[in-house]
């Protein structure tokens, strides 16, 4: 048996029953232009007591498939995140253009 990966990362869904997603940041240096890009990776988590929520950072472990999709779940919380209230956001109001044309009731002078 070898070792199970893994991954640090951060809750980005939590609607689902028992699952969340995690998104994992990868950084890699290119090999001609050294330059250090990111990418990322999402993966479904198994999260049977419920405590991961939107926000936390999570470490997540490689495990047997639990559905089609889910073959990690989630070691520990690393970080709570922030409670923040939510606010309602309402439409922005967008100001009135004025047309070049007259209105019908004006007269042209």
């Amino acid at each position: 048996m070898g070792k199970r990966k893994e991954f640090t990362g951060t809750v980005i869904s939590d609607k689902m029953q028992k699952t969340v997603v995690v998104r994992v940041m990868r950084m890699s240096k290119h090999a001609k232009y050294s330059r250090v890009a990111k990418s990322y990776n999402k993966f479904k988590a198994h999260n049977e007591a419920g405590l991961a929520k939107l926000g936390d950072t999570v470490r997540i472990e490689e495990t047997r498939p639990l559905s089609k999709d889910k073959h990690f779940r989630v070691l520990e919380i690393v970080k709570k995140a922030r409670a923040v209230d939510k606010i309602e956001i309402k439409e922005p109001v967008l100001p009135v253009r004025q047309s070049a044309k007259p209105k019908e009731d004006e007269e042209i002078k």
